[in-house]
């Protein structure tokens, strides 16, 4: 255990310890209700988690953001951090999932946007190697879109990291030390980006970050990422996104269904604030949330053409 593993540790026991809202929160992940749905290679879980209300139903229009006080400009006093760099805090966040759930702020307010910041999602799985990070974009389940932010949580938290391997993919662009993957005939789709060079491992990351389309009213594409080491590879989960929320988010009666994916959910660990919906969901109702919000096939092929095309 390295120094930084060794304050982030500390900085969980204290502040479980000593603030109330997350001491009260952590302890009752021990009565979390969880659901697994076994399909193909791999295990989808839900989890039914009632304080995870206020991210999923987050309001992220301009107006709302407004509004409200910058949640990490204006942190609440109990809340501590371990610096990272000269850039980041690392933080416990009071409303986890995981048992170890950490956000990652950026010091100075700005807005969410991962292309100047993606090394740094490196370096820091590089120090923290037990631990996934990931991104939420701004319209793909931040609900702090306003400031740079990311999240962490121990990687094998995560469906997606357990049952990569066993995907069927297709090989889209390799250099000496770099390769692109694509999922083949998957919900939801995603690319896997592994590299043993950081360097290379960027150069990845820009050549599909470059070919993805940029809304008329975005100002980065639409995604979620899932970072995290093994054997010294460098492993990127990218899933391309093309709506925030389902259908059966804004459906009435019982067709509702109050579920807003971000990057747990598409790396196959779903949320359910509501008891209604934890009872009731079927794997096929995911499937469905899955289809909606991520690109379809042909957008993904569309996306292998012009890597290929640029390479």
């Amino acid at each position: 255990m390295n120094d930084l593993e060794r304050e982030i540790e500390y900085l969980l026991l204290s502040q479980k310890q000593d603030w109330e809202l997350a001491g009260v929160n952590y302890a009752s992940l021990a009565n979390t209700q969880t659901r697994y749905f076994q399909g193909d290679y791999r295990t989808t879980i839900l989890q039914y988690n009632p304080e995870r209300i206020r991210s999923s139903c987050a309001k992220i229009d301009k107006t709302s953001l407004r509004m409200r006080p910058c949640l990490f400009c204006h942190r609440p006093k109990e809340q501590r951090s371990v610096a990272y760099n000269s850039m980041f805090d690392i933080l416990v966040n009071p409303y986890p999932i995981f048992e170890e759930h950490l956000t990652v702020p950026l010091r100075w307010h700005e807005k969410q946007q991962i292309k100047p910041y993606y090394e740094d999602m490196l370096d820091i799985v590089s120090d923290l190697s037990d631990y996934a990070l990931f991104y939420n974009g701004p319209k793909c389940g931040a609900s702090a879109p306003d400031h740079m932010h990311f999240q962490a949580g121990k990687k094998y938290e995560f469906p997606v990291v357990r049952n990569w391997l066993n995907f069927s993919k297709l090989m889209v662009w390799e250099s000496e030390r770099a390769s692109i993957y694509a999922s083949d005939d998957l919900l939801p789709v995603c690319f896997i980006l592994a590299s043993r060079d950081k360097d290379e491992a960027a150069a990845a990351f820009d050549l599909l970050y470059d070919v993805m389309p940029v809304g008329p009213d975005d100002y980065e594409p639409m995604m979620n990422l899932l970072v995290w080491m093994e054997d010294e590879v460098w492993l990127t989960c990218v899933f391309p996104r093309r709506e925030l929320r389902p259908s059966c988010y804004y459906a009435e009666g019982d067709a509702n269904i109050l579920i807003s994916p971000a990057t747990v959910e598409m790396a196959g660990l779903f949320v359910a604030p509501l008891e209604k919906d934890f009872k009731k969901v079927t794997f096929a109702d995911l499937e469905k949330i899955w289809k909606e919000v991520s690109i379809t096939e042909e957008e993904k092929n569309e996306l292998i053409r012009k890597i290929e095309k640029e390479v």
